[in-house]
This record gives structure tokens, C-alpha cells and sequence, in this order.
């Protein structure tokens, strides 16, 4: 274009802009423009409402039987692929706005005499209106009406996901190896280091110390290491006679008793004591299997805080441990669970159970059905100290059998990490004491 054919627009001193004749390119290059201000729009929008709905809103798309609400939940399913798409698209439509815009510009005004205001209009103005028509107003549109949008834009998003895939896949994959890599400079406290931390930071409140390492272990600790294994058990045939159930069940002592039929193999249910009270009056002949309550089964790996969340929502407090077999392992209660934060819980018709002797300040004899998990506790040790000879062990006779191998003879005598383990007491099928030695003195801890 020669500058003979420019309209003037105003002088203002030596500066001189003006505007070349209007074309028919122009005012298509301007449709298109607005129309790339739409799509723009549309796919910023898009990405406010998907990453805006909430729980309630994909309950209700997931029940809805629509290829739209479909569609949605798909995409709401792969965060990834649909935020890779909506920023290759956006990117792509933003860069063609920018391209377009000073296109226009300069086919519209000469800015040969100006750049100072032609930098303003082509970056400054041009952004402004890129960012409330194209980011803005549609983002706050979106938010407030997330569903409507996501539902309007779902067929749309899942139509350029593949035509853009290869370059959404490069970007995901370019991503997750940034992620990775990230990663493995990222520092990991473990659970031990953690509970040393509080033995560094411990203050002279010794139980809320105690609590807080309860707390910091307890998403760590399986159903197996703190269950009452079957041989202590105390449990009821089914077929006990009414008199003899209630001779049992008041001297137990317990609230809740497992009943069986042959063998603790097969769990017929639980009995609760408050289910028998309005029924002691009645004679032999009374039903009392009518009572047993179904039994809520657990397999010996499950994490006790899961199983502490299904005990509230269940509203029971004894489930029974079942091996991978299917065989009965034991029980585990809710008091079982919480004695590993808040340490032991004893109530009025509990009788002391003493599991351990300490003859000196390294010396101690242990039953051998004592919990390694409680071992840990009265040596005052760290939980992972025997992890590898342990084995599936969860008792201190277990850990024994596996140095073993076999039933050991009577005062056998095991040494491991300079700790010593004598057996006491034993017989045909189980170790009964066991004489631990200290590898040293236990001192203060300050």
C-alpha cells in the first residue's frame, strides 16, 4: 500500500497516523479473529467446569443416562488428557488471535511514524481483550454454571483430544518425566525417622509423647499384629446347653464371645451379653442361637485404621481374622485398636494379665504368645529392629520358630544383634517362656 493512499487520523506534533482503505480481507480477517475469540472463550471455559464439579455433580452425571453426561464423566476421569487438550488448543487459538490481531492492525493503521503507539495497540490492547473476552469473563461464566458447561463442551473437548493426541501425549509423557525427576530430589521422612524426631523433641508430658508415636505408626500396623490369636480365644460351641452357655459367659468375663460349630474354624457368629439379659430367666429349652449375631470377617493384612473407620461405620467392635486359607486366626477388637494410640485400656472387670517379668535392667522373661508388637513397646526398641529374620512372625515364639525353624529344645539359646533368647518353657506345640537379654542398658531418655 503507498502512503498517498492513507486517510489521515490526527497529527499530533511530528506524529502522523492514519488509516488505509478498508478491504474485504480486512473484515474477513476480523470475522475470523472474533470467531477465534469464541473458541478461546469456549476452551478456557471448559476447563474452569470440569475441574469445577463436585462430588454432588458427578453423583448426579453418573446416575444420568445421557451420552453428554457420559462424556463428561470420562473426561472428569482423565484429568491429564483433558488438561493437556485444553491448553494445546488454547495455545494454538491464542497464538492465531495474536497473529491475526497485528495482521489487522497494520492492514488498518500505519504505524511507520508511531511504534511507541503501535507497540500499545498490538501488544497492550490486544492482550487486554484477549484476557477479559477470551480467559476472564468466560472462567467466571463457567464457574458458576459448571455442569452446563461442562455438558455443552464435552463433545467438543473429546473430538480434539484426538485430533491433538500425539501432541497431548508428548505433553503428558514430557510431564510425567519432569514429575519423576522432581521426585527424586524430594526428601522422605519415614516413619521411624518421624518417631525419632519426637524422641528429639519429647518434653516431660511422657503420655502425649506416647500418643503422638501411637498416632505416627498407626497407619502402618496390620490387623495380624495386634489380633488375640485363636489358641486365646475364648469362644463357645453352638451347641451348649442354655445353663452351661450362661455358667461360661458370666464367668469369661467378657461382653462379646465368638460361637462355633466343630471347630473356631468355622464361626457361626458373636454373642452379645446385653442380647442374653432380657432372656436369663428362661429354661434349657430356649433358643439361644436365635441371638448369635452374623460375624464380620477381616483377613490378617488389613491395616487397623482401615478397619477402625469400617468399625464406626458398622457400628460393631470384634471382627474375626481369617488367614489366606480362609482359616480362623483370631479375633481383633476395637479396644485392641485404640490401645495402639492411647497404650493400654483396663476397666473394672479386667484382670491384670502379666505377659512379661523384668528381672533386671536387661533381663526380662516373656510369654511366648507375647506380641512382638508389644515386645517393641517394654524393650523400647524400634519396630523394624528384627524385620529381617522376623519373617510372617507375630509373636515373639513366632520369631523364635523362624531363627529356628522348628520347635526349639528347652534352654536353647538364640543370639542375634547381640540381643539373647533363652527358652524357658516349651512343650509339643508351642514355646511357652522365653528369657530375653538386652544388648545394653536402657538409659533415660531426656
Amino acid at each position: 500500500m503507498e502512503s498517498e493512499s492513507l486517510i489521515p487520523l490526527f497529527i499530533l506534533g511530528e506524529l502522523n497516523l492514519g488509516f488505509y482503505p478498508f478491504s474485504l480481507s480486512i473484515f474477513f480477517s476480523i470475522a475470523i479473529l472474533v470467531l477465534l475469540l469464541i473458541c478461546s472463550a469456549l476452551i478456557s471455559g471448559s476447563e474452569v467446569a470440569f475441574f469445577s464439579l463436585s462430588p454432588g455433580d458427578i453423583d448426579k452425571l453418573e446416575s444420568s443416562k445421557s451420552n453428554q453426561a457420559k462424556r463428561v464423566i470420562a473426561l472428569h476421569q482423565r484429568p491429564e488428557h483433558l488438561l493437556g487438550t485444553v491448553l494445546v488448543v488454547n495455545n494454538f487459538i491464542n497464538i492465531g488471535v495474536v497473529i491475526l490481531s497485528s495482521y489487522i492492525a497494520n492492514s488498518i493503521i500505519d504505524f511507520s511514524q508511531a511504534k511507541v503507539i503501535g507497540f500499545l495497540i498490538q501488544v497492550v490492547f490486544i492482550t487486554f481483550i484477549l484476557l477479559l473476552f477470551g480467559e476472564i469473563i468466560p472462567k467466571v461464566y463457567a464457574h458458576q454454571y459448571a455442569v452446563k458447561f461442562a455438558l455443552f463442551m464435552s463433545g467438543t473437548i473429546l473430538f480434539l483430544e484426538k485430533v491433538f493426541k500425539p501432541l497431548i501425549h508428548l505433553l503428558i509423557s514430557s510431564t510425567s518425566f519432569v514429575n519423576k525427576r522432581l521426585a527424586r530430589k524430594k526428601t522422605v521422612i519415614s516413619m521411624n525417622e518421624l518417631s525419632d524426631a519426637l524422641d528429639l523433641s519429647s518434653t516431660d508430658d511422657i503420655e502425649d509423647e506416647h500418643i503422638l508415636k501411637g498416632i505416627v505408626k498407626f497407619g502402618n500396623i496390620d490387623v495380624q499384629e495386634i489380633m488375640k490369636s485363636r489358641m486365646d480365644v475364648f469362644a463357645i460351641d453352638v451347641e451348649t446347653p442354655f445353663s452351661m452357655l450362661l455358667k461360661n459367659f458370666l464367668e469369661s468375663g467378657y461382653s462379646r464371645i465368638p460361637i462355633y460349630a466343630n471347630s473356631f474354624d468355622t464361626i457361626k457368629g458373636i454373642l452379645y451379653i446385653k442380647d442374653l439379659l432380657p432372656h436369663l430367666n428362661k429354661d434349657e429349652t430356649f433358643k439361644w442361637q436365635t441371638l448369635v449375631r452374623p460375624p464380620y470377617y477381616v483377613p490378617e493384612s488389613k491395616k487397623i485404621n482401615d478397619l477402625l473407620a469400617e468399625f464406626q461405620e458398622k457400628k460393631i467392635h470384634l471382627a474375626i481374622v481369617i488367614d489366606e486359607y480362609g482359616g480362623t486366626s483370631g479375633i481383633v477388637t476395637l479396644e485392641d485398636i485404640l490401645e495402639e494410640i492411647v497404650g493400654e485400656i483396663k476397666d473394672e472387670s479386667d484382670e491384670d494379665e502379666i505377659f512379661h517379668t523384668q528381672l533386671n535392667k536387661t533381663t526380662f522373661i516373656f510369654e511366648g504368645k507375647t506380641l512382638l508388637n508389644d515386645f517393641y513397646k517394654i524393650i523400647e526398641e524400634p519396630a523394624n529392629i528384627f524385620d529381617d529374620i522376623k519373617g510372617e512372625a507375630d509373636t515373639l515364639a513366632g520369631l523364635i520358630l523362624e531363627m529356628k525353624g522348628e520347635i526349639p529344645a528347652k534352654d536353647e539359646v538364640f543370639t542375634y544383634n547381640e540381643f539373647t533368647f533363652k527358652v524357658e518353657a516349651v512343650d509339643n506345640r508351642r514355646i511357652k517362656k522365653i528369657r530375653v537379654i538386652l544388648r545394653e542398658p536402657k538409659n533415660d531418655k531426656k
